[in-house]
Order: structure tokens, then sequence, then C-alpha cells
């Protein structure tokens, strides 16, 4: 399904033909390196740039007698050039070629992630501003706490993805090398120099040291950056499918006219978006571990990584980007109901101000303990009453848990009934969210 609906630009770069491509980009780097060394004269070097090409239905029909896929890639290059043909591969080995043009394509689809997740904070941004005082409640275990605003849900969304965005671009940097080191990486059949000229002229860093390959750690790391992101990104569908559910309708996917949400139930608007995301994201995490389990391989090398890089490398690409490109359009958007945020707020009678009331009692010498007792079993006469299906709010919308503080002798002489009052201001708990901001929106400026 993913590869149905994904965005040509990543997927084109994951092609048999872009695989290819990135081969014979190497392949004809090396050339020049040697003519630059003074082994490949000018002519033959300008007639293999000029020249060379391939024939992905003439590779596959080598590589059916050969089962060597670089061998049947260079037959094939070879049949396009003449006696220059001999300083192809020259003095390399297969990994050199795949290992390099692998990168050339990670280095060049990590930097579309990386533009993916900048789009994605960047909505986060503009629907953290515009919530920035939507009020609603904050829920631990799942059970109300107290008032937060949506906006600061936005933003700790979108600090996370800054966070994760540090961890891409620093696997961007681990995953930008390559190398022509040769069989075993000593460098015995081609300089050290080589390798730096191909690097150069790829725009890759070359490998410090390698053997047979460019060592799979670095692999790993970057699929372990996508899975965290990954993780980053579900979490935040995970919430939007919880805002969506009837019981709390706070915010939901939009609902484009014409879309369906059952075949037998048409009233139903499903959150099938976020849904899918959170599938995707698990499919994404999962390929971190057979990332790190290519990194110890037999001795300088074996082959047992070949077949989960074809796999993992180009669905990894493929799926984060119309991963991220989807959860964009979520956000951008997503239906807010301020409304019933603030319904929901309501709810539970006043309790979200519980520990307001807790802390003022210490100002006036109420020892902690005592200060509890007070609070809580108000607090507890109000769960009973809702529990009875009792109303949250009076005829005067005053809250349960007001009404109970406000008849409370105990606590009466200690607090006065504006300073109980006072207690369930929201403003109280809005003071601080331009402070906030400045934090985590201060390096956007």
């Amino acid at each position: 399904m993913v590869e149905r609906y994904a965005r040509d630009e990543m997927k084109n770069r994951w092609s048999i033909q872009a695989k290819y491509d990135a081969w014979l980009q190497v392949e004809k780097a090396a050339v020049k390196a040697w003519n630059k060394l003074g082994l490949v004269p000018d002519d033959d070097c300008q007639k293999i740039i000029k020249n060379a090409k391939f024939e992905i239905s003439r590779i596959d029909e080598i590589e059916k007698e050969t089962k060597h896929d670089v061998i049947a890639f260079l037959t094939s290059v070879s049949e396009s050039l003449g006696e220059e043909s001999r300083w192809v591969h020259y003095g390399m080995t297969s990994s050199d070629c795949i290992d390099t043009a692998t990168a050339l394509q990670m280095r060049d689809s990590l930097k579309i992630i990386i533009d993916d997740v900048k789009m994605v904070m960047n909505s986060l941004k503009l629907r953290a501003n515009e919530h920035k005082y939507t009020l609603m409640v904050g829920r631990s275990h799942g059970i109300h706490g107290e008032p937060i605003t949506f906006g600061l849900v936005l933003a700790i969304w979108y600090e996370e993805l800054k966070r994760n965005l540090i961890n891409l671009e620093q696997s961007l940097d681990v995953i930008s090398v390559g190398q022509i080191s040769g069989a075993m990486g000593n460098f015995a059949h081609a300089p050290i120099e080589l390798e730096e000229l191909v690097c150069e002229e790829l725009g890759l860093k070359p490998a410090a040291i390698s053997n047979q390959i460019i060592q799979r750690d670095r692999y790993a790391n970057l699929f372990n950056a996508l899975a965290l992101l990954a993780s980053s990104c579900e979490k935040i569908a995970v919430a939007v499918r919880h805002y969506q559910r009837t019981e709390v309708y706070e915010a939901e996917e939009f609902f484009e006219k014409g879309q369906k949400g059952s075949s037998a139930m048409p009233h139903k608007r499903n959150p099938v978006l976020t849904e899918n995301i959170t599938g995707l994201c698990r499919v994404i995490r999962s390929y971190a571990t057979p990332a790190m389990e290519n990194v110890a391989l037999w001795h300088e090398r074996d082959i047992s990584h070949s077949s989960v890089e074809r796999f993992i490398l180009p669905d990894g690409f493929i799926t984060t980007d119309f991963m991220l490109h989807r959860l964009n359009s979520v956000i951008k958007k997503l239906v807010v109901y301020p409304e019933n945020m603030m319904r929901n707020l309501n709810l539970t009678g006043g309790l979200v101000f519980s520990q307001r009331v807790l802390l003022e009692l210490p100002k006036k010498g109420v020892n902690r303990e005592d200060a509890y007792k007070i609070v809580q079993r108000n607090a507890m006469k109000v769960w009973q009453d809702l529990q009875q299906g009792k109303s949250a709010l009076n005829e005067k919308n005053e809250s349960l848990y007001l009404q109970y503080l406000l008849h409370d002798t105990e606590l009466r002489e200690k607090l006065s009934e504006d300073e109980i009052r006072e207690c369930f201001d929201y403003s109280y708990y809005t003071k601080n969210i331009e402070k906030i901001y400045e934090r985590v929106f201060k390096d956007d400026k």
C-alpha cells in the first residue's frame, strides 16, 4: 500500500535504475581519479565518462548466468565501451562500488527525510501558536489532572521532533562516507589518494578505515534515528486517536466530503489516517533490529547483511517519507473543538483545582498531611456525586468541588471565600505559557 501511494521523489531514489545510476556514478568517479593519478590516459577517461552506460535487461540476462550482480553490471557497462573498458572498476572490489553508491542514495534520501521533519515541525508550530491559550485538561494515567492548553501539547510534539532532527542530522554525517580501499581494505591495489579523490568528486567523506565494507554501525545509527523518529510520530498519532474518541471528542482528523467511515455504520468518522501512521511507525521501528544485527559480520565481511539492506533501505526511507507527509496533513487539517475541551475540563466538577487549594494551606500554617486530608476528603465527595449522576456544575455555574470547599468549616478557618474562589482561576495555569514558548521556539525566530 505504501509503495502504491509513495511519493515519486523518494520512490525514484530507490528504483533499480537509481541503484545502477549510483553504481555508474561511483565507477566514473574512480576512472576520473585514476586519470588524475596518471594511470588512465585522458582519451580513455573521456570516452568512459561520455559513453559508459548500462541496460537493466542486459544486466538481468547476464546475472542469470554469473549469479553476481556487480559482475553483470560491469559486463553490461563494458559492452558500451571499447578497449578503454579495462579501466572500469580497476583496483576495486564490489563493495567499493556498492557501499559508496549506497551512501549517495542514503545521503540524498535522508536529506528528504530531514526536510520532511522540518515541514511537520512548521505545521506544529503554526498550530501551537493558534492554540496557545486553548484550555483543555491535562491527563496522567488517562485520568484528569490539571488545566493545560492544547498549544502546550503541540509545543511538546514540536520540541520532540526538534531532537529527532538533531539525531537525523548527526546520522547524515555518519552515513555520508565512501570507500575505495580494495578487497580487504588495505589499499594494496589502489592508493589512499584514489579514495580521497573519488569521495571528493561524490561529495562524501572517506571512511577513516574500512575492511571490505563500510562498517554497518553507520547504517544502524541511521535506522535507530529513524526508529526514534517513528516512535515520536506514533506518539502524536496515538494522541490524536484518543482525542477523536467519542467520549472525548476534543479533536479529530478532517473528514473529507464524500468520505465514508464504515461499510455497515454510516455515522462513523474513524481516525483512519492516524491508525495508519501508527502501523507504519511500528514497521519503521522494526528495521532497527536487523540493522543492528548487521553490524556483526564475519571477519572482514560476509554477505548476510546484503539481503537485509536490499529490503530495509528502500522500504525504510519510502515508508518514513510517506508517513511524515501523512502526519503533516493530519496536523495541518486537524479539527480542534475548544468547546469540548472546556466541557471535559469541567467534567469532574472542579477537581482539577485540588492541588491549587492544597498549596494554599501551608501558607496559612497547615502542615502538608493535614492539608492533604482536607482537600482530599472534599474531592472524594465530588467523586461520589459524579458516580451518582449529579451535575458537575450548579445553576450558578459553580463546580461541585467549590461548593464543598466553601462549606468545609475547617478549611474556612484558614481560607476566606475569596481565597478559595481564587483557586479556581484558569489564568493561574496559563501564566507561564509565554516563557515556555520562548524556550521552545527561541531558536526559530
